[in-house]
């Protein structure tokens, strides 16, 4: 009789529909690197949304790299979301985008969603960071806070980063404190600060982006399963990132690592497990505006922003 049940539980999950999809992604994408194609980077095998969904709700972790300021990331996000609770009860959800200091307020936002008093301000009630755009993280933090899964902060606090800064703690492990890891990371921290960043502060900053990793890794290993971590690419990158942290403590086994990529760009197999392609953004001079501002928020290796 249960199996029986259970058979039936799972033919009604898979005829469940998903939610609409963004109008690019109608006809699944074009040729591979177009907005719309998924690819399953170590087969090669071209997937639909439905089938990356069937994959990725087995998964006890699953990580999800996004460009921070590409809108089409963001409403995939949220589709995830939506759609994997169509597969199974999300166990909780994880973002870079919050600090430890804001886990109170983003309790206390749940438990207000949870008692039909949802805040006027949203922003405000969570003391959102003004350096992550809200206009782009707004909807899904809405729809989050309104689930009964928990949303936990993943980062470190800005206190936190500088001491790091400061101090640059040594890492326990051997993955991430790979040679080739750190050279790469290295190289990334230089160019994302367009020659604004005197060279030797690179250790320094780099030591932030670990121990940021570091964290996340830490914060996923003690989240209650299925968990997902939304991030900037860099941090959930199997071959630089959270993963390597993962496998340092022991918990490599049950982590998926899905890339949301902009059209043309290149994505390595060694890099995600799977890679979605969206339209890209407008081109921006991001040197060019970091010139005009002088360089200091780059400086402060606690300002989020353009960061790996």
């Amino acid at each position: 009789m249960r199996s029986l049940l259970f058979i039936g539980l799972a033919l009604l999950a898979a005829c469940q529909s998903l939610p609409p999809l963004p109008a690019w992604q109608e006809g699944g994408g074009g040729r591979d690197g177009e907005p719309g194609f998924i690819r399953a980077l170590r087969s090669g095998e071209r997937l639909t949304p439905a089938q990356l969904v069937e994959r990725l709700a087995v998964a006890p972790r699953l990580l999800v790299g996004e460009k921070h300021d590409n809108p089409d990331h963001h409403a995939l996000e949220l589709w995830l979301l939506e759609a994997l609770a169509g597969r199974r009860a999300q166990g909780s959800l994880l973002l870079e985008m919050l600090e430890p200091a804001q886990q109170a307020r983003v309790t206390a936002v749940q438990a207000a969603f949870a008692a039909g008093r949802a805040p006027a301000d949203l922003p405000a009630a969570l003391a959102w960071r003004q350096g992550w755009d809200w206009v782009l993280y707004g909807p899904l933090l809405g729809h989050a806070l309104a689930q009964p899964y928990p949303v936990l902060a993943a980062n470190l606090d800005t206190q936190e980063m500088r001491r790091v800064y400061a101090e640059r703690p040594v890492l326990s492990g051997t993955a991430s404190t790979d040679a080739r890891v750190r050279e790469t990371l290295l190289a990334q921290i230089g160019a994302s600060h367009c020659g604004q960043l005197p060279e030797s502060q690179w250790p320094a900053m780099l030591a932030v982006q670990q121990q940021r990793d570091r964290r996340m890794a830490e914060r996923l290993l003690g989240a209650p399963q299925p968990a997902l971590l939304l991030a900037g690419t860099y941090h959930v990158r199997r071959d630089l990132g959270v993963p390597l942290h993962l496998a340092d403590l022991g918990g490599a086994a049950g982590s998926v690592v899905l890339l949301l990529a902009e059209a043309g760009e290149t994505v390595e197999p060694e890099t995600a497990d799977y890679v979605w392609y969206t339209p890209a953004t407008p081109a921006r001079d991001y040197c060019a505006e970091m010139r005009a501002a002088g360089g200091q928020a780059k400086k402060d290796p606690a300002a989020p922003g353009r960061k790996p």
